[in-house]
């Protein structure tokens, strides 16, 4: 049986940042990152050349080093307006000086020239508030897919020079504890680990594995919400606006039918939809490249409904799964791409006249009608959002928008910490998007960095 002082439990960048932070301050330590998925550079989509999910096993794109945020679009928001709340658990300035810690360290490793950086416009914000709309934004660095992979890729190959151990396909089943104080982790393919120090990573597809842990410990958890709603499509320049100045314009409407909150954020400027497998189940995202050459002449975003369900209900992420799945069905195991003017006059959308749309899809989906899948009320404040939205981005309403059905978030249960370090148990934290606290790279990687501290502390 392999022994290491601290086993860090999935490959993305929370896990990263913290075995980066371990090795670097304390040489002597041994550290063991285990990733359920494949090495860096061996992920590679079908999905990529045939345009359309073909159900891997494994998806590459959500699971192995760099998880989900290896193939993303690179957006780095250096602050903590949005993206998680470790500035509420933390505190702004130690959350901020942990942001900071991230953004300089992928400087180190990014070997691509200089990322662009998108500023704070109050212009813009204006503009939104006199449309009855709000605007979020801070100071944004854009890697693109393209330099936030080759980024990844030096960061890990660095981590392997410090001798931390590297171990795709090691999907970690149970973490028992030892009369010995150290903990037992034993994997799918036979290996066991015992570690002083155990670090949850598992990122948003590994909630049933925290959920299973804690109920196990005896570790109290409360559900979080849940986001539905569509990825939308259309030509680059109706967003150019605000895409030149701010990068990613992250909005949130109050529809007026219900009052409810929607979302339009993930912007990708000249971007690509892309397909993703969640554990069997297929739903729409987007991603941009960096380099010039490689963007479309279209882009995307999610526009998102959130819904906080109360008692007695308590399954909102196998709620959200169930409409997902319901696309798949009608789409024959794909999403479905509908075009705006078909939804709102009741038609479903067909490869006809798809085939004669202005806005040409970046991902090959099922022509279909997403109605036939979205409850009432979110539908209603998608249609609401979009319209809303064509108030300060004129063309975004247009017929030939497209929309791909279904994107959905599933935000991991929110455990209770025994403490401010994010301890579940003693000598098992957890960090990322996993944890309930984060929703993006920076705020990720900055709770790995804490983490990794607090364990440096306790040595």
């Amino acid at each position: 049986m392999k022994t290491f002082d601290v086993v860090i439990i999935g490959g993305g960048i929370g896990g990263l940042m913290a075995a980066y932070r371990l090795k670097k301050s304390m040489p002597e330590l041994s550290v063991a990152v285990t990733e359920r998925g494949n090495t860096l550079e061996k992920r590679h989509c079908p999905a990529g050349t045939e345009r359309a999910c073909i159900h891997c096993r494994t998806c590459s794109i959500t699971s192995g080093f760099a998880g989900a945020g290896a193939f993303s679009d690179g957006k780095f928001n250096l602050g903590t307006a949005y993206g998680g709340t470790l500035g509420e658990e933390l505190g702004e300035q130690t959350a901020q000086h942990y942001i900071d810690e991230v953004d300089r360290i992928l400087e180190e490793y990014c070997t691509s020239g200089a990322p662009e950086i998108y500023r704070s416009n109050q212009q813009l914000k204006l503009k939104c508030l006199q449309n009855n709309l709000r605007l979020l934004d801070m100071n944004v660095k854009h890697l693109g897919t393209d330099h936030n992979f080759k980024t990844m890729q030096n960061l890990i190959r660095a981590l392997d020079e410090m001798h931390v151990a590297l171990c795709p396909f090691w999907n970690c089943r149970t973490v028992t504890d030892a009369s010995s104080g150290r903990h037992v982790l034993t994997y799918e393919n036979g290996e066991q680990i015992t570690a002083r120090f155990v670090i949850i990573a598992t990122g948003r597809g590994g909630a049933g594995f925290v959920s299973g842990f804690c109920e196990s410990h005896g570790v109290a958890m409360r559900s979080n919400h849940v986001d539905i709603g569509v990825r939308v499509e259309m030509k680059d320049m109706i967003w150019k606006e605000f895409s030149d100045q701010i990068y990613e314009p992250k909005i949130l409407y109050r529809t007026k039918t219900f009052e409810d909150r929607c979302r339009m954020f993930c912007f990708n400027k000249g971007g690509l939809v892309s397909a993703e497998n969640n554990h069997g189940i297929i739903t729409a995202n987007g991603h941009a490249f960096a380099e010039p050459e490689k963007r479309t002449e279209n882009c995307n975003f999610a526009i998102l409904s959130s819904i906080r369900f109360t008692e007695p209900f308590n399954q909102p992420t196998e709620y959200a799964e169930s409409i997902s799945r319901l696309a798949n069905m009608i789409g024959k195991g794909n999403v479905l791409i509908q075009r705006f003017g078909d939804l709102v006059r009741g038609r479903r959308t067909n490869d006809h006249r798809l085939s004669q749309n202005t806005v040409t899809p970046t991902l090959r989906a099922t022509a279909g009608d997403i109605s036939l899948v979205l409850p009432h009320r979110i539908l209603v404040n998608i249609i609401e959002t979009l319209y809303a939205l064509d108030k300060v981005a004129p063309g975004t309403a247009n017929d030939d928008t497209l929309l791909y059905g279904c994107e959905s978030k599933y935000y991991s249960i929110r455990p209770e910490f025994m403490n401010k370090n994010f301890e579940l148990v003693p000598g098992v934290h957890i960090v990322g998007d996993g944890s309930g606290i984060c929703r993006g790279l920076s705020q990720s990687g900055a709770m790995g960095i804490y983490v990794a501290d607090a364990i440096l502390h306790a040595v």
